[in-house]
């Protein structure tokens, strides 16, 4: 393998001062070929089932359960009357079948890393921020900023959901089986992002990168976004991941819109001004 020289790493971003502290070196267990999980992961049975009322705890007290339980070997965990708390069942870095049964406040169930989550009701803003792997699917509607910086995984909403879905999304599928709001995909890095019912204003505005497909009608074009013809391989990856869920496309994939990067800002910095205008 080639070895990079100091100044070739340097301008690719790359350092080489000792970093001093804990170290975040993590290792993951060579059993698991694929889906790869931390040295530390409890060891769950998914047979294994318990439940938690939440009413009378706090959002802490609940995640401190959900983490004990999972260390006695609970692999599902359902989780009664969570009363829309704010930031529950955040930061699972293992596997797990956890259900909620009710809706969640803001910033729920981010940071996730492997479990299959199911939410029967409603959740508020930032809902799976930084997700990083396994699925999480919500029954009902869902707030701004739906999966915002999702890293990996299936973020799925049935409903309808709020503006700036998928912001700044870096990888994984964000899935919205009705409308979404103004600025879905801004800044869009990675991924894919399937809206089956009416996009908002400035949908993809300034992505970089990423695919975004549209089942209904969208109000306008953001920033550096333009429609590109589906291909085969797109309408059988749409078929295949939203039978996945029990979802489909209204009119059809085939039919379905198709927007990705117009890659005009790539080069933003080295363009005239007159040629920046243009494209803003």
């Amino acid at each position: 393998m080639a070895k990079l020289d100091s100044r070739q790493a340097s301008e690719m971003g790359m350092r080489t001062e000792q970093l001093t502290g804990r170290t975040q070196q993590v290792f993951f267990s060579p059993e698991e070929s694929d889906n790869l999980t931390y040295s530390w992961a409890p060891e769950v049975d998914f047979e294994k089932h318990t439940e938690l009322d939440a009413e009378n705890r706090s959002a802490n007290e609940v995640n401190r359960h959900i983490r004990n339980m999972m260390e006695e070997g609970y692999g599902s965990i359902t989780i009664l009357n969570p009363g829309a708390k704010h930031s529950l069942g955040v930061g699972i870095l293992s596997r797990l079948s956890l259900r909620f049964e009710g809706s969640l406040g803001y910033f729920g169930c981010g940071l996730l890393d492997g479990p299959n989550v199911v939410v029967t009701g409603r959740v508020g803003w930032s809902c799976a921020e930084n997700m990083m792997a396994g699925t999480l699917v919500i029954e009902k509607n869902a707030g701004s900023s739906f999966g915002a910086a999702i890293r990996g995984g299936d973020l799925v909403c049935k409903g309808d959901v709020g503006s700036r879905t998928g912001i700044d999304q870096k990888g994984g599928t964000i899935i919205a089986g009705g409308r979404t709001g103004a600025f879905s995909g801004f800044m869009m890095q990675r991924g894919r992002m399937v809206i089956l019912g009416d996009a908002g204003k400035n949908l993809g505005d300034s992505m970089y990168d990423g695919t975004i497909y549209v089942g209904g009608k969208i109000a306008d074009l953001g920033v550096d976004a333009v429609e590109e013809d589906l291909t085969e391989f797109d309408c059988e990856w749409l078929k295949r991941k939203l039978d996945l869920y029990g979802m489909e496309a209204a009119n059809g994939v085939e039919n379905m819109t198709k927007i990705v990067s117009g890659k005009q800002l790539w080069n933003y910095d080295n363009l005239e001004p007159t040629e920046k205008k243009l494209i803003l």
